[in-house]
């Protein structure tokens, strides 16, 4: 992993990008583990929350930059024990990548981690989108804005295709909720952590369009798309943790499926939350194809076989739109 640190004019603000390698094939979900020796290693938060972390395929550029969150976080309590200072560092947060690439389950772990650590005084998790903040008339957003932030306070502001906020221009009500989220961030300060999520491109044009917030996200964490392997023992998990189970014939079409959407679909496929999809779409089959027999087996009940993993309707794009212009300068993302 690359990762370049710069500093701003603002004080006490470290900016972090992480720039992913190619994907290393011989490693899916490599454990993040302590040594013996390692302060952070035993019982407590970090390990409530690795525990979590070390369930998700992949991300483990993510899940060593949350050790590196952890650690600074306990140093710092032994610097003031110690009678050092330990600057606070703003944690807000842009997490950039396609659907389905573990964005909303990252940002629910830390919202705990960061309760555990005492950073957040509740460690709630509030998640919100466009229509959550946007009104219908002047001054209408500000309050609805206000309103989740205040709820937030406490917790982590979760705000999902935060660039739709801009999507309407000048002239759009998007606009009231940018400033006022930008006026809450100074008002509120360390009291909430937010994080803005959503498509790569988009994020980086919707900070550009904006100059007054990149510095005001310190940690920008791109989620990568998974491969096929990792796609595959994510639809084994989703299969076993309902306690069903592939045959081999099925899992042979399930592989060669997602193999070829992903040499075809690169914008609209949905990654895990794709997969998630068809495997929910496979039981329902499997019990419509058992549900006129007289009796049915354990083992097939079990077991999913290759009939009922159907492909058909999710052949078309997803639908899922997009503002941005691809024809727009590429910024320079800090």
């Amino acid at each position: 992993m690359n990762r370049r640190v710069m500093t701003g004019n603002a004080r006490h603000q470290i900016h972090v990008v992480f720039d992913h390698p190619k994907k290393d094939f011989a490693s899916l979900s490599r454990p993040i583990e302590f040594s013996p020796s390692d302060p952070a290693g035993g019982e407590g938060p970090l390990q409530d929350c690795l525990e979590q972390l070390n369930q998700l395929v992949g991300l483990n550029k993510i899940k060593e930059f949350i050790k590196e969150i952890y650690a600074w976080l306990e140093i710092g309590k032994r610097r003031r024990a110690a009678g050092l200072s330990a600057e606070q560092q703003v944690l807000h947060m842009i997490f950039s990548g396609n659907p389905g690439t573990g964005k909303t389950t990252v940002a629910r772990i830390l919202s705990k981690l960061f309760k555990e650590m005492g950073v957040l005084s509740k460690g709630h998790f509030i998640e919100v989108e466009r229509a959550d903040l946007v009104g219908e008339y002047i001054g209408h957003t500000a309050q609805k804005t206000r309103e989740h932030v205040r709820k937030a306070l406490g917790g982590v502001l979760f705000i999902d295709e935060a660039y739709s906020l801009a999507r309407g221009g000048d002239k759009d009500f998007g606009k009231e909720a940018i400033d006022t989220m930008v006026k809450s961030m100074e008002d509120y300060k360390n009291d909430f952590v937010l994080i803005l999520a959503g498509y790569s491109e988009e994020m980086e044009a919707f900070l550009r369009l904006n100059p007054g917030l990149p510095s005001r996200f310190p940690i920008h964490l791109q989620f990568p798309d998974f491969h096929l392997d990792e796609l595959m023992k994510i639809a084994a998990q989703m299969v076993k943790k309902r306690e069903y189970r592939l045959s081999s014939a099925a899992r042979d079409k399930l592989r060669k499926h997602l193999q070829q959407k992903l040499l075809t679909s690169k914008t609209e496929f949905g990654n895990a939350r794709y997969v998630r999809n068809l495997i929910e779409q496979a039981v329902r089959h499997q019990a419509v194809r058992l549900i006129g027999k007289r009796e049915i087996s354990r083992e097939e009940l079990m077991t999913i076989q290759c009939e009922d993993l159907r492909f058909d309707q999710y052949a078309q794009k997803s639908g899922a739109s997009s503002w941005y212009n691809e024809k727009m300068p590429k910024p320079y993302f800090v």
